[in-house]
């Protein structure tokens, strides 16, 4: 009776203490965010995100999504078109407002379901939901883009940015920010075809996408660009090797500037197309 009356107080304090330096940590990252400073991974001990804090407002969401429209860029290839949307009802007319939309699966923000390069592997109503919540890195490679608009982000670019932020968590996803994102509504500019029409437009390379699932186990990746590969990209390595491995890529992504290196989550919400290879896709980010 006694050493189990001893086992419970000592439980009991255990855990308190444990509360306590939480709440003392938080205390620390609030006052810190009230006078201007900057997040560390250290800092987001005790202050994971939660589905009330979600609920409540309290935590910052950032949309990554473009919205569709004619004016967006698009593939240069055989039946891709301007996103399309007519009026198919009025309020005088009809006394309802209905819409009908027309676009391919890959168009503005979405979605590259494994089975978009390969055979036999999930298409986008197959991902596995969870795949679709993930911790998210940011890594910022718009310095060399700006002077390289060939630019590939390789092994080693990774492996410097994990040597500042720590290692990339397992089955995250990875987002790529080039600074391409400001040609979006340009799209001769953002596909930046040469006269041959071979477009150059910065992306990942195969050896780092190869890194990432191999040495990462990462759930998916994203780019601020047309294509997970680059421009000017012939046998788009990175797409099949995303498809073997049963990830997804994120293309044409939106406000990757508002995002930090690492410490935030992603809610990753594609249309549900039976049987399709992507889709119309809105990215969120959500910040402690």
């Amino acid at each position: 009776m006694q050493k189990s009356l001893i086992l419970t107080m000592t439980l009991t304090i255990g855990l308190a203490v444990e509360w306590c330096l939480a709440r003392i940590e938080t205390t620390r990252v609030e006052a810190k965010a009230s006078q201007g400073g900057q997040f560390t991974a250290a800092d987001t001990i005790g202050r994971a995100p939660t589905l009330d804090g979600l609920c409540s407002g309290g935590l910052k969401i950032v949309d990554l999504t473009w919205p569709l429209n004619d004016k967006g860029a698009y593939w240069p290839a055989a039946d891709y078109k301007p996103f399309e949307l007519r009026t198919i009802a009025t309020l005088e007319k009809n006394g309802v407002l209905s819409k009908a939309f027309c676009m391919p699966e890959h168009q503005g923000t979405h979605i590259d379901a494994p089975n978009h390069f390969e055979a036999d592997r999930p298409s986008v109503d197959r991902i596995p939901l969870g795949d679709l919540f993930a911790a998210g890195v940011l890594i910022d490679v718009s310095e060399q883009a700006a002077t390289n608009a060939d630019y590939a982000l390789s092994q080693a670019d990774v492996e410097a940015w994990e040597k500042i932020n720590g290692r990339i968590p397992e089955r995250a996803v990875v987002l790529l920010k080039t600074g391409w994102g400001r040609h979006f509504q340009n799209p001769a500019r953002y596909r930046n075809q040469d006269v041959m029409g071979r477009m150059h437009f910065p992306s990942f390379s195969a050896e780092a996408v190869r890194f990432l699932i191999d040495r990462r186990n990462v759930r998916g990746i994203g780019v601020d660009t047309l294509s997970i590969d680059a421009g000017q990209s012939r046998d788009f390595a990175v797409h099949h090797l995303l498809g073997r491995a049963g990830r997804y890529g994120l293309e044409n992504l939106a406000g990757l500037e508002e995002l930090p290196a690492s410490n935030f989550y992603l809610v990753v919400a594609p249309i549900k197309i039976e049987t399709g290879t992507g889709g119309p896709t809105r990215v969120l980010a959500v910040l402690p």
